[in-house]
């Protein structure tokens, strides 16, 4: 079985809401997905900001297989979603991507 990689990208056209948003993610959100079935999850910046906007982030979530993932989106994604929304609503300047795919290759050095 596959590891699922989904991946929450978030484009901003403030940077400190941007900021408010890691912390939200780091000290709420992560661990609500994590109860969902995520086993692993980074937060990244990334350095190609889209013309006008503050900051694209991305969040990386690892599910062990695709019924993990499909579990996730059934049974947790519709509140916590619906939670995220409800704090960084888009008129603050926010737009939403994600993505999912399966693993193919993972490593670490060491």
């Amino acid at each position: 079985m596959s590891d699922i990689a989904y991946t929450v990208t978030c484009t901003f056209t403030e940077g400190a809401v941007a900021d408010e948003w890691v912390v939200w993610l780091r000290d709420e959100h992560l661990a609500d997905v994590f109860a969902g079935g995520a086993t692993e999850a980074e937060i990244v910046r990334c350095d190609d900001v889209p013309d006008g906007a503050a900051a694209r982030l991305e969040v990386r979530y690892r599910f062990p297989s695709r019924s993990a993932f499909e579990a996730y989106v059934r049974d947790h994604a519709p509140r916590t979603r619906a939670a995220g929304l409800a704090r960084f609503p888009l008129e603050r300047g926010l737009s939403y991507g994600r993505s999912v795919g399966v693993v193919i290759v993972s490593s670490r050095a060491g």
